[in-house]
C-alpha cells in the first residue's frame, strides 16, 4: 500500500482549444474535468495500475465533495479531511502541439488544527503492509512550512519511507528531517539547491547539494529531458520517448507513481520514466493505465553527461 497526503488539492478543469491568442474569444475542441493535485495524481496512477493506494486530503465545499466522488469512480481510496474553505479548482488551457497553459488557484486557507489533522488522518492511514507514505504538493494559504518535516518525521518513526514531492520552503524544510526521497522538477531543484540547472551536470550537482542537506535520494524530473537519480552510489540519468506529447501536467506525478511502484530503488527508474512518458502523452491531467505504458526505448545512462545541455522551458 502506498499513502499519499495532499493539502492542496483541487478539481482540474482542463479546455483543449486549437490555439491561444490573448484577448479573443476561443471556440473549446474539449473540455474534461478530472482529480487534480499532486498526490491525489500519484494515487490516481497507482489506482489505474491496480496498486492499493490511499489518497489522504484537505477537502471543503462542494468541489471537495466532487473532488472525492470523482476519484471513488476511479477506484481511489479517500481519507478526506474537512477544511473550512472550499476545495480550488484549476484550469489548464491545452493546445495540439503539447503547449499548456495552467492557472493554479491557491486554494482555501489552512488553520493549524486543520493541518494538524491531515498529519493525523495521513498516520493513520499507514496500515500493515505500507511501504510509502508521498507528501506532494504545494500547501495552501496559512498552512506551516514544516508541514512536510513533520510528516517525515512521524512517518519514518512508524517505520514507512517517506517522499516529498514540494516546492520552496516547503520543500527545504523538508530536507533536514532526512526524507527517503524528493522528486523536484528542474525548477524546483535549481530553486532549492541555489544553483542555475542548465545540463545535466547541473542538474546532479544540484542533486548532491539536496542530498547534502538530508535528502536521502533524489529523483529530478527533467521534462522531455527525462531525469536524473541521485542516491548514495552517484547521479544517473534516464529518458523515454514521446511519440507524441499531448500535455504535461501531471506527467511529474506519474513518473513519481512509477518509481515508488516499482519500489522506489534504483532498478525502479525505468518504470518510472516509462510511467511518466505515457502520462506526457494524454491530454488534461489524466493518468495512464498499464495499456499506456511502454518500455521500449527507455535508457539509463551509468553517468550523467555534464555537458549535455537540457531543453529551454522545460
Amino acid at each position: 500500500m502506498i499513502v499519499t497526503m495532499t493539502p492542496n488539492p483541487s478539481i482540474d478543469h482542463t479546455v483543449e482549444v486549437g490555439s491561444l491568442h490573448r484577448g479573443e474569444v476561443l471556440r473549446a475542441q474539449g473540455s474534461h474535468v478530472d482529480p487534480g493535485g499532486k498526490g491525489v495524481n500519484v494515487s490516481r496512477a497507482l489506482a489505474a495500475h491496480g496498486r492499493k493506494t490511499a489518497a489522504v486530503l484537505l477537502a471543503g465545499g462542494a468541489e471537495g465533495n466532487r473532488l472525492t466522488e470523482l476519484l471513488d469512480t476511479q477506484g481511489v481510496t479517500v481519507r478526506a479531511v474537512p477544511v473550512a474553505g472550499g476545495t480550488r479548482t484549476n484550469i489548464t488551457l491545452a493546445e495540439p502541439d503539447g503547449t499548456v497553459t495552467k492557472l493554479n488557484l491557491p486554494g482555501p486557507a489552512c488553520a493549524d488544527s486543520e493541518l494538524s489533522a491531515l498529519l493525523e488522518a495521513t498516520l493513520a492511514a499507514c496500515g500493515h503492509g505500507t511501504t510509502w507514505v508521498a507528501g506532494c504538493g504545494s500547501l495552501p494559504p496559512g498552512a506551516a512550512e514544516d508541514c512536510y518535516a513533520r510528516l517525515v518525521t512521524t512517518a519514518r518513526a512508524a517505520g514507512v519511507r517517506v517522499a516529498v514531492d514540494s516546492s520552496g520552503p516547503a520543500l527545504a524544510r523538508s530536507l533536514a528531517a532526512e526524507p527517503d526521497l524528493v522528486k523536484p522538477n528542474r525548477e524546483e531543484l535549481a530553486a532549492c539547491a541555489g544553483i542555475p540547472v542548465h545540463t545535466l551536470g547541473d542538474a546532479a550537482r544540484a542533486a548532491e547539494v539536496l542530498r547534502a542537506r538530508g535528502a536521502r535520494t533524489v529523483l529530478a524530473s527533467l521534462g522531455s529531458d527525462g531525469a536524473v537519480l541521485a542516491d548514495e552510489h552517484g547521479a544517473v540519468h534516464g529518458e523515454a520517448p514521446v511519440e507524441a506529447a499531448r500535455s504535461s501536467v501531471g506527467a511529474g506525478d506519474a513518473l513519481l507513481a512509477g518509481f515508488l511502484a516499482a519500489g522506489g530503488g534504483r532498478d525502479a527508474l525505468p518504470a518510472a520514466l516509462a510511467w511518466g512518458a505515457a502520462a506526457t502523452g494524454l491530454a488534461g491531467s489524466r493518468m495512464p493505465t498499464p495499456a499506456d505504458v511502454d518500455r521500449v526505448g527507455v535508457t539509463i545512462h551509468p553517468a550523467v553527461e555534464t555537458g549535455r545541455a537540457l531543453e529551454e522551458g522545460r
